[in-house]
């Protein structure tokens, strides 16, 4: 689910106190469209949401987040949007915030 190679390239490429802030960052940015695709997702906003949380989780190392967000954008695009499966897209993303945390105090990372 997350790809902890990808999480300690961007370490390395930022620093450990410049990821904290990056990772606090992705939390402030992608919980805010998380939490609107919750309440009400504007189908009409779909697409660009979709494709900002996938650019976000993949550079962030939540994979399997960024490929369901990829086939999600694909699909709005593509004006076949029900066919997408937004709930399973909110359970990947719990599971992933709960990954990355266990996974981040286990590395010796805050996040």
């Amino acid at each position: 689910m997350i790809d902890w190679e990808r999480v300690n390239e961007l370490r390395g490429e930022v620093g450990s106190d410049d990821f904290l802030e990056v990772v606090d960052l992705f939390l402030e940015e992608v919980e805010e469209v998380v939490e609107r695709l919750r309440a009400s997702p504007d189908v009409s906003k779909l697409e660009s949401e979709l494709h900002f949380l996938k650019g976000s989780a993949l550079n962030l190392g939540f994979r399997a987040l960024g490929d369901l967000c990829g086939q999600g954008e694909k699909l709005a695009r593509e004006n076949q949007i029900e066919k997408f499966d937004l709930a399973a897209l909110l359970r990947t993303f719990d599971q992933s915030m709960a990954e990355f945390m266990a996974g981040s105090a286990q590395r010796n990372f805050a996040a």
